[in-house]
Protein backbone atom coordinates (compact mmCIF):
# COMPACT_ATOMS: atom_id res chain seq x y z
CA UNK A 1 0.00 0.00 0.00
CA UNK A 2 1.30 3.43 -0.90
CA UNK A 3 1.75 5.79 2.03
CA UNK A 4 1.95 8.80 -0.29
CA UNK A 5 -0.60 9.05 -3.06
CA UNK A 6 -0.71 12.36 -4.91
CA UNK A 7 -3.24 11.23 -7.51
CA UNK A 8 -5.83 8.42 -7.24
CA UNK A 9 -4.99 5.30 -9.23
CA UNK A 10 -8.50 4.87 -10.65
CA UNK A 11 -9.26 8.44 -11.68
CA UNK A 12 -11.66 9.34 -14.49
CA UNK A 13 -11.16 13.08 -14.75
CA UNK A 14 -12.26 14.63 -18.04
CA UNK A 15 -9.18 16.60 -19.10
CA UNK A 16 -10.28 16.94 -22.72
CA UNK A 17 -13.18 19.23 -21.88
CA UNK A 18 -10.68 21.94 -20.91
CA UNK A 19 -9.16 22.05 -24.40
CA UNK A 20 -11.62 24.77 -25.40
CA UNK A 21 -10.05 26.93 -22.69
CA UNK A 22 -6.41 25.81 -22.79
CA UNK A 23 -5.95 26.18 -26.55
CA UNK A 24 -7.12 29.82 -26.77
CA UNK A 25 -5.12 30.63 -23.61
CA UNK A 26 -1.93 29.08 -25.01
CA UNK A 27 -2.46 30.75 -28.38
CA UNK A 28 -2.91 34.17 -26.76
CA UNK A 29 0.17 33.74 -24.55
CA UNK A 30 2.25 32.60 -27.53
CA UNK A 31 1.19 35.56 -29.67
CA UNK A 32 1.87 37.99 -26.80
CA UNK A 33 5.33 36.45 -26.33
CA UNK A 34 6.18 36.88 -30.01
CA UNK A 35 4.97 40.50 -29.96
CA UNK A 36 7.00 41.24 -26.83
CA UNK A 37 10.06 39.59 -28.37
CA UNK A 38 9.80 41.81 -31.44
CA UNK A 39 9.08 45.00 -29.49
CA UNK A 40 10.67 44.72 -26.03
CA UNK A 41 13.24 42.01 -26.71
CA UNK A 42 15.38 39.97 -24.35
CA UNK A 43 17.66 41.33 -21.64
CA UNK A 44 20.88 40.12 -23.25
CA UNK A 45 23.82 39.55 -20.94
CA UNK A 46 27.47 40.27 -21.50
CA UNK A 47 27.85 36.99 -23.42
CA UNK A 48 25.67 38.30 -26.24
CA UNK A 49 26.05 42.08 -26.22
CA UNK A 50 29.66 42.33 -25.08
CA UNK A 51 31.15 44.41 -22.29
CA UNK A 52 33.14 44.02 -19.10
CA UNK A 53 32.13 42.07 -16.01
CA UNK A 54 33.94 42.60 -12.71
CA UNK A 55 33.32 40.59 -9.55
CA UNK A 56 34.27 42.54 -6.41
CA UNK A 57 34.72 41.23 -2.87
CA UNK A 58 34.54 43.82 -0.10
CA UNK A 59 37.64 43.75 2.10
CA UNK A 60 35.58 44.91 5.06
CA UNK A 61 32.98 42.19 4.50
CA UNK A 62 30.19 44.61 3.57
CA UNK A 63 29.64 46.04 0.08
CA UNK A 64 27.93 49.37 -0.53
CA UNK A 65 25.97 48.61 -3.71
CA UNK A 66 24.63 52.16 -4.05
CA UNK A 67 28.08 53.69 -3.80
CA UNK A 68 29.50 51.18 -6.31
CA UNK A 69 26.73 52.00 -8.79
CA UNK A 70 27.26 55.74 -8.36
CA UNK A 71 31.03 55.41 -8.79
CA UNK A 72 30.75 53.16 -11.88
CA UNK A 73 28.21 55.53 -13.46
CA UNK A 74 30.75 58.31 -13.09
CA UNK A 75 33.25 56.51 -15.32
CA UNK A 76 31.45 57.92 -18.35
CA UNK A 77 31.09 54.56 -20.12
CA UNK A 78 27.31 54.28 -19.89
CA UNK A 79 24.86 52.94 -17.34
CA UNK A 80 26.39 50.10 -15.28
CA UNK A 81 24.55 47.06 -13.90
CA UNK A 82 25.39 46.26 -10.26
CA UNK A 83 24.18 43.08 -8.60
CA UNK A 84 24.89 41.87 -5.07
CA UNK A 85 25.57 38.15 -4.69
CA UNK A 86 24.14 36.98 -1.39
CA UNK A 87 25.21 38.63 1.85
CA UNK A 88 28.92 37.91 1.68
CA UNK A 89 30.02 41.30 0.38
CA UNK A 90 30.33 40.08 -3.21
CA UNK A 91 29.13 42.32 -6.04
CA UNK A 92 28.96 41.90 -9.83
CA UNK A 93 29.51 45.04 -11.90
CA UNK A 94 28.69 44.96 -15.63
CA UNK A 95 29.91 47.83 -17.76
CA UNK A 96 28.82 48.46 -21.37
CA UNK A 97 30.97 47.46 -24.33
CA UNK A 98 33.50 50.09 -25.41
CA UNK A 99 34.98 50.38 -28.91
CA UNK A 100 38.43 48.87 -29.46
CA UNK A 101 40.91 47.31 -27.05
CA UNK A 102 41.88 50.73 -25.74
CA UNK A 103 38.29 51.34 -24.67
CA UNK A 104 38.18 48.08 -22.70
CA UNK A 105 41.57 48.84 -21.16
CA UNK A 106 40.29 52.26 -20.07
CA UNK A 107 37.31 50.56 -18.37
CA UNK A 108 39.58 48.27 -16.34
CA UNK A 109 41.94 51.11 -15.41
CA UNK A 110 39.01 53.17 -14.14
CA UNK A 111 37.62 50.21 -12.20
CA UNK A 112 40.93 49.42 -10.51
CA UNK A 113 41.53 53.04 -9.68
CA UNK A 114 38.11 53.38 -8.05
CA UNK A 115 37.76 50.05 -6.23
CA UNK A 116 41.25 48.72 -5.45
CA UNK A 117 41.29 50.39 -2.02
CA UNK A 118 38.12 48.80 -0.62
CA UNK A 119 37.51 45.79 -2.83
CA UNK A 120 39.35 42.73 -4.08
CA UNK A 121 38.97 41.88 -7.79
CA UNK A 122 37.95 38.22 -7.77
CA UNK A 123 37.00 37.86 -11.43
CA UNK A 124 37.23 39.94 -14.59
CA UNK A 125 35.69 39.07 -17.95
CA UNK A 126 35.77 41.13 -21.12
CA UNK A 127 33.75 40.11 -24.16
CA UNK A 128 34.36 42.03 -27.38
CA UNK A 129 31.90 42.48 -30.26
CA UNK A 130 33.46 39.71 -32.33
CA UNK A 131 33.31 37.17 -29.52
CA UNK A 132 29.77 38.15 -28.54
CA UNK A 133 28.67 37.82 -32.18
CA UNK A 134 30.19 34.35 -32.37
CA UNK A 135 28.46 33.36 -29.13
CA UNK A 136 25.12 34.55 -30.50
CA UNK A 137 25.60 32.49 -33.67
CA UNK A 138 26.81 29.42 -31.77
CA UNK A 139 24.03 29.62 -29.19
CA UNK A 140 21.31 30.09 -31.78
CA UNK A 141 22.70 27.30 -33.94
CA UNK A 142 22.90 24.98 -30.94
CA UNK A 143 19.28 25.58 -29.97
CA UNK A 144 18.00 25.24 -33.55
CA UNK A 145 19.92 22.01 -34.21
CA UNK A 146 18.81 20.52 -30.90
CA UNK A 147 15.16 21.35 -31.55
CA UNK A 148 15.36 19.97 -35.10
CA UNK A 149 16.96 16.76 -33.77
CA UNK A 150 14.17 16.41 -31.20
CA UNK A 151 11.48 16.99 -33.81
CA UNK A 152 13.04 14.39 -36.14
CA UNK A 153 13.16 11.92 -33.27
CA UNK A 154 9.49 12.54 -32.53
CA UNK A 155 8.58 12.12 -36.19
CA UNK A 156 10.20 8.67 -36.40
CA UNK A 157 9.27 7.64 -32.86
CA UNK A 158 5.50 8.02 -33.19
CA UNK A 159 2.71 7.88 -35.71
CA UNK A 160 2.18 11.08 -37.67
CA UNK A 161 -0.55 12.54 -35.45
CA UNK A 162 1.31 11.72 -32.24
CA UNK A 163 4.53 13.21 -33.63
CA UNK A 164 2.76 16.41 -34.66
CA UNK A 165 1.15 16.69 -31.23
CA UNK A 166 4.53 16.34 -29.52
CA UNK A 167 6.04 18.93 -31.86
CA UNK A 168 3.23 21.37 -31.07
CA UNK A 169 3.82 20.89 -27.35
CA UNK A 170 7.61 21.28 -27.59
CA UNK A 171 7.41 24.49 -29.63
CA UNK A 172 4.74 25.80 -27.26
CA UNK A 173 7.04 25.22 -24.27
CA UNK A 174 10.00 26.95 -25.94
CA UNK A 175 7.91 30.02 -26.83
CA UNK A 176 6.43 30.40 -23.33
CA UNK A 177 9.86 29.90 -21.74
CA UNK A 178 11.16 32.77 -23.85
CA UNK A 179 8.19 34.74 -22.56
CA UNK A 180 9.42 34.15 -19.01
CA UNK A 181 12.78 35.69 -19.95
CA UNK A 182 11.09 38.71 -21.51
CA UNK A 183 8.59 39.40 -18.71
CA UNK A 184 10.96 38.84 -15.77
CA UNK A 185 13.89 40.59 -17.52
CA UNK A 186 16.19 37.79 -16.36
CA UNK A 187 19.51 38.16 -18.11
CA UNK A 188 19.71 36.01 -21.25
CA UNK A 189 23.18 34.49 -21.57
CA UNK A 190 24.86 31.18 -22.36
CA UNK A 191 23.43 29.68 -19.17
CA UNK A 192 19.98 30.55 -20.51
CA UNK A 193 20.70 28.43 -23.59
CA UNK A 194 21.37 25.50 -21.27
CA UNK A 195 18.08 26.18 -19.47
CA UNK A 196 16.12 26.17 -22.75
CA UNK A 197 17.70 22.89 -23.87
CA UNK A 198 16.96 21.34 -20.48
CA UNK A 199 13.34 22.42 -20.74
CA UNK A 200 13.11 20.93 -24.23
CA UNK A 201 14.28 17.61 -22.80
CA UNK A 202 11.85 17.81 -19.89
CA UNK A 203 8.99 18.70 -22.22
CA UNK A 204 9.81 15.77 -24.47
CA UNK A 205 9.96 13.41 -21.50
CA UNK A 206 6.55 14.48 -20.16
CA UNK A 207 4.91 14.20 -23.57
CA UNK A 208 6.46 10.86 -24.53
CA UNK A 209 5.20 9.23 -21.31
CA UNK A 210 1.60 10.14 -22.12
CA UNK A 211 1.90 9.32 -25.82
CA UNK A 212 3.46 5.93 -25.14
CA UNK A 213 0.42 5.07 -23.06
CA UNK A 214 -1.84 6.47 -25.80
CA UNK A 215 -0.26 4.22 -28.40
CA UNK A 216 -0.55 1.23 -26.09
CA UNK A 217 -4.24 1.89 -25.50
CA UNK A 218 -4.83 2.40 -29.22
CA UNK A 219 -3.85 -1.22 -29.77
CA UNK A 220 -6.03 -2.44 -26.91
CA UNK A 221 -9.20 -0.47 -27.60
CA UNK A 222 -10.28 -0.30 -31.23
CA UNK A 223 -13.62 1.49 -31.00
CA UNK A 224 -13.30 3.84 -28.04
CA UNK A 225 -13.87 7.54 -28.92
CA UNK A 226 -10.66 9.53 -29.25
CA UNK A 227 -11.37 11.95 -26.39
CA UNK A 228 -12.10 9.05 -24.03
CA UNK A 229 -8.91 7.32 -25.07
CA UNK A 230 -6.85 10.45 -24.41
CA UNK A 231 -8.52 10.97 -21.03
CA UNK A 232 -7.66 7.40 -20.14
CA UNK A 233 -4.04 7.93 -21.22
CA UNK A 234 -3.62 11.03 -19.06
CA UNK A 235 -5.40 9.56 -16.03
CA UNK A 236 -3.33 6.39 -16.13
CA UNK A 237 -0.05 8.36 -16.20
CA UNK A 238 -1.13 11.24 -13.99
CA UNK A 239 0.29 9.76 -10.79
CA UNK A 240 3.73 9.56 -12.35
CA UNK A 241 3.41 13.03 -13.90
CA UNK A 242 2.41 14.64 -10.60
CA UNK A 243 5.20 12.91 -8.67
CA UNK A 244 7.87 13.88 -11.22
CA UNK A 245 6.69 17.47 -11.51
CA UNK A 246 6.43 18.07 -7.77
CA UNK A 247 9.87 16.54 -7.16
CA UNK A 248 11.45 18.75 -9.82
CA UNK A 249 9.49 21.80 -8.63
CA UNK A 250 10.57 21.44 -5.00
CA UNK A 251 14.22 20.91 -5.97
CA UNK A 252 14.22 24.02 -8.14
CA UNK A 253 12.32 26.02 -5.53
CA UNK A 254 15.13 25.25 -3.07
CA UNK A 255 17.64 26.58 -5.61
CA UNK A 256 15.59 29.74 -6.09
CA UNK A 257 15.34 30.38 -2.35
CA UNK A 258 18.78 29.27 -1.18
CA UNK A 259 20.98 28.95 -4.26
CA UNK A 260 22.15 32.55 -4.32
CA UNK A 261 22.08 35.19 -7.02
CA UNK A 262 24.57 33.42 -9.26
CA UNK A 263 22.11 30.68 -10.25
CA UNK A 264 18.79 32.29 -9.29
CA UNK A 265 17.94 33.35 -12.84
CA UNK A 266 18.57 29.83 -14.18
CA UNK A 267 16.55 28.28 -11.33
CA UNK A 268 13.58 30.65 -11.81
CA UNK A 269 13.40 29.87 -15.53
CA UNK A 270 13.65 26.13 -14.89
CA UNK A 271 10.97 26.39 -12.20
CA UNK A 272 8.60 28.11 -14.63
CA UNK A 273 9.62 25.60 -17.32
CA UNK A 274 8.53 22.64 -15.20
CA UNK A 275 5.09 24.21 -14.71
CA UNK A 276 4.80 25.04 -18.42
CA UNK A 277 5.86 21.55 -19.57
CA UNK A 278 3.48 19.79 -17.19
CA UNK A 279 0.59 22.00 -18.27
CA UNK A 280 1.52 21.52 -21.92
CA UNK A 281 1.67 17.72 -21.78
CA UNK A 282 -1.85 17.55 -20.30
CA UNK A 283 -3.70 20.47 -21.85
CA UNK A 284 -1.87 21.21 -25.13
CA UNK A 285 0.01 18.27 -26.65
CA UNK A 286 -2.55 15.58 -25.88
CA UNK A 287 -5.73 17.54 -26.79
CA UNK A 288 -3.99 18.61 -29.99
CA UNK A 289 -4.33 15.01 -31.19
CA UNK A 290 -8.08 15.53 -31.52
CA UNK A 291 -7.60 18.50 -33.86
CA UNK A 292 -4.83 16.68 -35.73
CA UNK A 293 -7.27 13.93 -36.66
CA UNK A 294 -6.13 11.04 -34.47
CA UNK A 295 -8.66 8.23 -34.98
CA UNK A 296 -8.51 4.59 -34.06
CA UNK A 297 -8.80 1.89 -36.71
CA UNK A 298 -12.23 0.86 -35.48
CA UNK A 299 -13.37 4.45 -35.30
CA UNK A 300 -12.18 5.06 -38.86
CA UNK A 301 -14.05 2.06 -40.13
CA UNK A 302 -17.28 3.06 -38.41
CA UNK A 303 -16.87 6.67 -39.52
CA UNK A 304 -16.54 5.45 -43.10
CA UNK A 305 -19.88 3.63 -42.70
CA UNK A 306 -21.46 6.79 -41.28
CA UNK A 307 -21.69 5.80 -37.63
CA UNK A 308 -19.47 6.36 -34.61
CA UNK A 309 -19.19 4.18 -31.51
CA UNK A 310 -21.56 5.05 -28.71
CA UNK A 311 -19.56 3.78 -25.76
CA UNK A 312 -16.06 2.71 -24.87
CA UNK A 313 -15.14 -0.90 -24.48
Amino acid sequence: MRLLRLWPDESHFDFMRFRRLSFPLSAILSVVTVVLFLTVGLNYGIDFKGGTLVELQAKSGTADVGEIRHTAAGFGFGEPEVQELGNQGTVLVRLPLQPGEQGQTAVMNKAHGAFDKDYEFRRTETVGPRVSGELVQSGTLGVVLSVVAVLLYLWFRFERELALGAIVGTLHDIVLTMGVFIVTRIEFNMTSIAAILTIVGYSLNETVVVFDRTRELMRRYKTIPTDELLNLSINSTMSRTVMTSISAFLSLLALVLFGGEAIRGFAVVMLCGVVICTYSAIFVSTPALIYLGLMLSGTKAQAARGRLPQAAE
